[in-house]
Formats: C-alpha cells, structure tokens, sequence
C-alpha cells in the first residue's frame, strides 16, 4: 500500500481533539498498539498524521459496530501492513456500510465539534447535497449521518467538482447495493429457516471483517486496472 507523504504535525492534544477523543485515550490505543507510536520532534514532542487520524475514526466505527477492545485489536492486526491514511479512510467506510443508521440530531457547536473543523456555509451546504446533514425542524440544529459524516468532511477538501462526487457517490451506492443483495443471497443458503436471528446475526459477525477486506482489495486492484488502462490509452 502506498504511505502518505504528509509529515505529521499533529501534537496529542491537537489529534485528540479532531478525533473527538481525550488524550488518555490515545495513549492508552498507543499502549495496546491499537496507533503506531508518534513521530519524535524536537524538546522529544511527538507528532501524529492523518494516518493516526484516520486510525482513530476506523476504531471508533468499529465500537460502533459493538466490537470489544479485544476484537478490535484482532481486527487491525488482520490489516496489511503500510496502509495510508487514505486507504484506512476507505476501509472504515466500507465498515460503515454495514452499521445501521445513526442519524442524531445535534447543534451547530457539536457538528464542527465532531467534524473536527469549523464549517462554513458552504461547507454544509455540500454536506447536505451529499445526504450527510440535513436540517432539523429546530432552528440552529442538525440531523447528521455520524456513518458519513467523517468521510464527507474528508471530501470538502478533495480538488475536484463537487458534481463529480456526487456522481461517484451514486456509482459506488448502486454497485454496493448489488453486491451487498447478491451477498445476502449467499448468506441466506448458509442458515436454515428453522434457526433463529442470533444465528443470522452471528453469521454476519464471522463474515464482516473477511467481506470489508475482501471488497475494499478487490476494489483497490480494479482501480489500478482501470487507471493503468486509462494511461495507457492517453501516452
């Protein structure tokens, strides 16, 4: 995988607060090895990069998903080694897909607070056209999609039309969708109608973490096909 370039410039309490955890917490994931320890500056400050980020919020979806500590940690270890910040971006965003909805409704304040930025009215203007935030019936307050709403701030800063985003998000919603019904399909020969929704639910916990690795490889290879293609094509 390709590692990111950026240097880390983040201190522990700066990552802490765009992760929208306490400092504690990312020592003790350091101390698990849950974080890969932090880069040593000058007067020994260590500094963290958006692959610590990116860490953060895949642990956190994973909580989500009602993993305990003990799984999570057998969950990133079954991760290839040397992945960027923006391959773990995509890996929680495929996990993401199989949590139900978590839409809450919070305030302007928590918003940004969970976005780990202010954002402008233009930037919630764009969260709203990709379905991440909605206004609520209370003035000042929000209904957002925490499922999405770190990958959709992500996509504020990506140097492309905000037409072509959307138009990927339909893409990859239809595809996903197929794949997920096909899936499905798969899984509903593998249980009985005699057995009972706990084994249904226990089937899908097995499979999760194999699924999401399986499609974000196999997604990843077939990029690199098409761009390879696509570069052939335009030398």
């Amino acid at each position: 995988m390709a590692t990111d370039i950026e240097e880390p410039t983040l201190t522990v309490d700066e990552l802490a607060a765009r992760a929208g955890v306490t400092v504690r917490t990312v020592r003790f994931y350091g101390t698990r090895g849950l974080l890969p320890p932090p880069v040593i500056g000058p007067r020994r400050v260590g500094h963290y990069g958006q692959e610590h980020l990116s860490r953060l919020a895949l642990i956190e979806e994973l909580q989500h998903q009602g993993m305990t500590l003990a799984a999570i940690e057998r969950y990133l270890q079954q991760l290839p080694e040397g992945l960027s910040a923006h391959d773990l971006a995509i890996h929680r965003a495929v996990v993401a897909s199989w949590a139900p909805d978590s839409a809450e409704e919070v305030s302007r304040a928590e918003l940004e607070r969970r976005a780990g930025r202010p954002l402008s009215a233009e930037d919630l203007d764009r969260l709203v056209a990709m379905s991440v935030v909605r206004e609520a019936a209370d003035p000042g307050t929000y209904r957002v999609d925490l499922g999405l709403l770190r990958l959709g701030v992500q996509l504020l800063d990506v140097p492309i039309a905000h037409k072509t985003i959307l138009a990927a998000r339909t893409v990859l919603l239809k595809h996903t969708r197929a794949a997920a019904h096909e899936l499905s399909l798969l899984f509903r020969d593998e249980v009985s109608e005699r057995e009972s929704v706990e084994a249904v639910k226990d089937l899908s916990a097995h499979m999760q973490p194999l699924v999401v690795q399986a499609l974000l490889t196999t997604f990843q290879r077939s990029l690199k096909e098409e761009l390879r293609e696509w570069l052939t094509e335009e030398s």
